[in-house]
Order: structure tokens, then sequence, then C-alpha cells
């Protein structure tokens, strides 16, 4: 309907890939930022939380800069999986969940990471 837009694909995807760093370099912050009392709220080790924390940190600054940007965006995928497991399995979240918590918010970040490692970012990268 509108042909000229696709001249904007790549400004779209790397406004999309600063919106994912973006939540993921701070949520990442809440990992480290204390990762004993942020372990006891997620159910998990303080161990595996360091690690989500360096593996949002690091996956969230690859899709930002474009570097290595499909393995950042398939580790992030592969993040959010384990969130939606979590939230799905041992939370018992619904979709929507109580106050907007619910896995729906998980699943949009998935497909917003496929489409980046499907596209591998658009031309606007440091590194492919």
């Amino acid at each position: 309907m509108f042909p000229q837009l696709a001249r904007f694909t790549d400004l779209g995807l790397l406004l999309m890939r600063l919106m994912v760093a973006l939540v993921f370099v701070t949520s990442s912050y809440s990992h480290l930022k204390d990762p004993a009392a942020r372990a006891k709220s997620i159910g998990m080790s303080k161990p595996f939380t360091i690690f989500l924390g360096v593996a949002e940190l690091a996956g969230g600054l690859g899709v930002a800069f474009g570097v290595l940007t499909q393995l950042a965006a398939i580790g992030l995928i592969l993040i959010m999986l384990g969130a939606i497991e979590k939230k799905i399995f041992a939370w018992h979240t619904g979709f929507w969940g109580e106050k907007s918590s619910g896995w729906h918010y998980d699943l949009m970040f998935v497909i917003m990471n496929l489409v980046i490692a499907c596209t591998d970012g658009g031309v606007y990268v440091l590194m492919k």
C-alpha cells in the first residue's frame, strides 16, 4: 500500500534494535546490582542470576551496536524463552498475567529478536 516506506526499513530495524537493547541492558542492571536479592525474587541461584545479567548485557550491547548481531539476538531469544518457560510452568502466569506481567511481553521480545536475527540487524551495524 505504501511502497515508499520500504526505504525506511533499515532505520526501523535500527530503532527496534535500540529499543530491544534498552530493555535488556536495563534488565541486566537489575540482575547485577544486587544478584542475591534478584536471585531470590526470580527463584534462581546467585551465580545463574549473574550469568543472566552478563548475558543480557552482552546481548543488548551486541544488538545495539550491531556487533555479531545475529548471535546476540539468538542469545536474547533463548533468554526470553527461558523467561516464558518460568512464567508458564513455575509461576503459572497466563498470557496476559496480572497487572500486565504475563508472558505476552516476553513473546514480543522473542519476535523482535527473531526479526533482528533474520535481517542481520539491517545495514546500520558495526560488524556482521
